[in-house]
C-alpha cells in the first residue's frame, strides 16, 4: 500500500480517537503504555494513590497479554478455545470493570493495539461476554452492550491490516 493510503487509514484511527471521551483517551494512552511497556506507567499516570493502585493492578492483569499474543486459536476448531477466549474474557472484564471504556468501539481499538489485528474475531464474543457479567453494574451492562452495533456483532470477516496510530502521552508545554 503506498504512502497515501497509510495517511489515510492514520488520519481515520486519529479521528476515531478523538471521538472517544477524554476519560475513555486517556485510559486508553495509560492502557497502551502498562501493556506495551513504552513507558512508565506510574511516572506518567497516576495523579494519586487511587490510580497509583489501579496501575499497579493493570500491570497484573495485562500479565496475560504475553500468554493470549500469537496464540489466537483457528477460527474454525474449538482446539485451545477455552484457554484463550477464558484469558481474554478475564482482561476485558478487568478493563471494562475500570469503568473507562464505554464502548465497544473504545475497547476494540485499545484491543487491537495491545494484541494485533489477528484479535478481531475474537474481539466481539469477548466483550459481549464480559459486558454481561455480575462483576459489571446492571446500568453500565446495559449501556455497553447497546454499544455494539449489529455490523460488529455479526461481521463476516475481519480486516488484517495492523493499526498505524498508537496514541501516547503528551507532555503539556508551559505557557
Amino acid at each position: 500500500m503506498g504512502n497515501t493510503g497509510m495517511a489515510s487509514l492514520a488520519i481515520a484511527e486519529l479521528r476515531e480517537f478523538a471521538s472517544f471521551t477524554s476519560c475513555e483517551q486517556r485510559y486508553i494512552k495509560r492502557s497502551l503504555d502498562v501493556g506495551l511497556g513504552r513507558q512508565d506507567a506510574f511516572k506518567l499516570w497516576a495523579r494519586d494513590a487511587g490510580e497509583n493502585t489501579s496501575i499497579r493492578s493493570q500491570y497484573v492483569a495485562y500479565q496475560a497479554l504475553k500468554v493470549l499474543r500469537g496464540k489466537m486459536p483457528d477460527e474454525t476448531s474449538f482446539e485451545a478455545l477455552d484457554a484463550f477466549l477464558g484469558k481474554l474474557i478475564r482482561l476485558t472484564a478487568f478493563d471494562l470493570a475500570q469503568e473507562r471504556l464505554s464502548t465497544f468501539s473504545s475497547y476494540r481499538f485499545l484491543y487491537e493495539r495491545l494484541l494485533g489485528a489477528e484479535v478481531r474475531p475474537w474481539l466481539p464474543s469477548a466483550f459481549c461476554s464480559s459486558a454481561a457479567l455480575p462483576q459489571i453494574r446492571p446500568e453500565r451492562r446495559k449501556h455497553l452492550l447497546q454499544s455494539i452495533s449489529e455490523a460488529a456483532a455479526t461481521a463476516p470477516g475481519w480486516s488484517t491490516r495492523e493499526p498505524c496510530f498508537y496514541p501516547e502521552w503528551v507532555e503539556k508545554e508551559a505557557a
